[in-house]
Formats: structure tokens, sequence, C-alpha cells
């Protein structure tokens, strides 16, 4: 197993792309902290982990939420002692151009995404530093490499998501800390459903989402967690600073 006693905090481990990951990585070995806003959610994953024999904990509350993510660590740590790798999944989209986003929105994307993201990271670093070691997996999108419309809040996110991922890796490369980054296409998870929603007519959309992929498909959340666990293992030992896209040839159309 790839993951055999490694810790591995997830956020946004509730559904979606975070629980597939969470699911995997607790396939692997891996000792696993669940984080989400929907607690309901956390335990379910939770559950899963257990009833297949591997252990988990769950914790709930707003990732851009200060304070909280240093919680967790600390309850992390004092359950199991260690963090190997942290992954930031969790994430919110709101749609909309520059023109009709309205502020709060705007914040409430940056707060989830960027903030979550930055917070979890101070927290979970110094612990990896004491190890002098850890890996680092954040969230970017397809869509901040290659530009979308109508969910300008988001992609822009994204985009700095992928900026802090790089710099990140530049500022702990020598404590040992890899730090990367996903960018999924359109998965299909409840967040991609939600987001077709927002439309009049959420039909057309979903199609020509679909067909935008050069596999004319979406992508399923268990095939960026294997990217992911790739990511956070040994056999990634010698990748730093990067990007990887899930994307079904988006970026290749």
């Amino acid at each position: 197993m790839r993951l055999q006693g490694k810790v591995a905090v997830i956020t946004g481990g509730g559904s979606g792309i975070g629980r597939a990951t969470a699911l995997l990585f607790a396939r692997e070995g891996a000792r696993i902290a669940v984080v989400d806003r929907d607690e309901a959610g956390a335990n379910e994953t939770v559950s899963q982990i257990a009833a297949a024999g591997g252990a988990a904990l769950s914790r709930t509350g707003d990732v851009g939420e200060p304070g909280f993510a240093d919680g967790v660590v600390e309850t992390v740590m004092a359950h199991f002692g260690r963090i190997d790798s942290l992954v930031t999944a969790a994430g919110f989209s709101c749609g909309g151009t520059v023109t009709t986003t309205a502020p709060e929105d705007w914040d409430a994307v940056f707060r989830a995404n960027v903030g979550g993201t930055f917070l979890f990271a101070k927290a979970a670093i110094p612990a990896m530093q004491r190890q002098g070691f850890g890996s680092i997996v954040t969230f970017a999108s397809q869509l901040a490499l290659a530009g979308g419309r109508g969910n300008s809040a988001y992609i822009a996110a994204k985009g700095a998501i992928l900026s802090l991922t790089r710099t990140m890796a530049l500022d702990y490369a020598a404590d040992g800390i890899r730090v990367n980054a996903v960018a999924p296409g359109a998965i299909d998870t409840p967040m991609l459903r939600r987001s077709f929603a927002r439309h009049a007519e959420p039909e057309p959309i979903r199609e020509a989402s679909r067909n935008r992929h050069a596999m004319k498909r979406f992508g399923a959340a268990d095939e960026v967690a294997n990217a992911v666990l790739y990511l956070a293992s040994d056999e990634a030992s010698f990748v730093t600073g990067t990007v990887l896209p899930v994307d079904g040839g988006w970026l290749a159309a």
C-alpha cells in the first residue's frame, strides 16, 4: 500500500472528489482526517472508511474561518501524532461575470478556495517541517489555465491557488515538503451538478461542457483521486511546484 502508516488531512472530504480521495487514501493505508462544512457528509465518509477497516476522524467547519485549521491540526496531532499529506479539495463556486457577481459572493468564493488552502497549509506546514517531510496537494482547475465564461470569481480563485502552490513549493522545498496542484476538468460531482442547475436551461450547457472535452465525457471523482494519490505518494518524490491536469483533453482541444 502506497500510504501505509501515513496520515492525511483532506478538506472537502464529505463529498465529490474529496470523499473519493479520502476513501482511496484509506484503502492505501493512510489514517484520514475528513474536513467538511457538511457534518453529515463528513461523518458518512468516516463511516465508509471505518466499514472498510480504516481509521478516520471528522471535523466540521468553514475552511476559511481563521483558527479552524489550527484546531483541526491540533486534533490530528493529538490523535495520530503526525501529518504526512494535506489535500485541500474544499471549494465553492457561485457563477457570474465580473459585472453580475456580487462582492459578497466574490469574497465567499475566495474565502473557501484560496483562504481555505492558505489557512490549512499555514496550519499543517509547521508539523511537516518538524518531521522533515510532507506533501500538499491543492486544487486548481483546467479553467485557471484555459479561461472560461460566466464563472469569474471561481476561475480567478483557482488561478490564485496555482500561484500559491508554486510559491509554497519554492518556500518549503528545503524542508522536504512537496507542493503540487491538480487541475480537474468537469468532474461529475455535486458541485458540477449545482453549477449546471444555476442556468435557466441546464441541459444545453451540460452538453456543451461535456463535448468540450476531447474524450466527450465528464470525469469521475475516482479518476482525480488517483492523480492526487500519485502526487501525495513517494512515487512523486521528485515532483514539486507543478500542476497536473486531469481534464479529459480539455486543454488539448
